[in-house]
């Protein structure tokens, strides 16, 4: 979600005030408030899927509401998958535990037996921390808010528009001046080359008189 704001900290101050109160949080926030840069901050949210749309309309009365994206990850399918492989592990391991327990063989089998006894229970730990996450997953909603304040109408963030303005009319008169400086390098020329014909025109005239 991204949102245009007219005072950056009263804004990222919401945001968090909505995340409480919807019994969520903010996990990240990453402001930038540096000379000559737009004042803008993202706080990424972490707030319960069921309270996912009220949150969304709690935060639109913050600014003015520039877009919105809302992304859904189906889960169901490697839930389904995990518990099946974490099912088929508990009763390997089951079997294995029954086993070892009736075995009177040779030392090497019963070592043989608490080997793999080992590797099924660290999979069963690894499937139980994958349910765990997922299940996590879908209980929670991610949220990631944007909230700027305004553009300027002219210039770039941080600098002053009048002074821009100046800086632009200053530059202007320097460029008229420079051409007119210039210029001179012809005009001049020009001028004496037409003295010199008036004078020649004249004596020649004052002759014939």
């Amino acid at each position: 979600m991204s949102i245009e704001v007219d005072s950056l900290e009263r804004a990222v101050a919401r945001v968090r005030e909505l995340a409480a109160q919807f019994g969520g949080y903010v996990a990240n926030t990453d402001i930038t408030t540096g000379k000559n840069q737009l004042r803008n901050a993202t706080l990424e949210m972490k707030i319960p899927a069921a309270r996912f749309e009220q949150s969304l309309a709690g935060l639109t009365p913050i600014g003015k509401l520039e877009s919105v994206s809302v992304e859904a990850e189906d889960v169901g399918e490697q839930f389904v998958d995990v518990s099946a492989r974490m099912d088929n592990a508990q009763r390997l391991e089951r079997r294995l535990i029954d086993l070892l327990a009736t075995r009177t063989g040779k030392l090497k089998d019963v070592l043989d037996v608490e080997q793999a006894l080992a590797r099924v229970r660290e999979e069963i730990e690894r499937y139980e921390g994958r349910i765990r996450y997922l299940k996590a997953h879908t209980a929670m909603s991610t949220l990631s808010v944007t909230v700027h304040e305004p553009l300027p109408i002219v210039g770039t963030a941080g600098k002053s528009v009048m002074g821009e303005a100046f800086t632009q009319s200053w530059r202007n008169f320097v460029a008229l001046l420079s051409l007119a400086v210039q210029s001179l390098g012809v005009i001049l020329p020009l001028g004496l080359l037409a003295g010199v014909a008036w004078l020649l025109t004249r004596r020649l005239r004052l002759r014939g008189a």
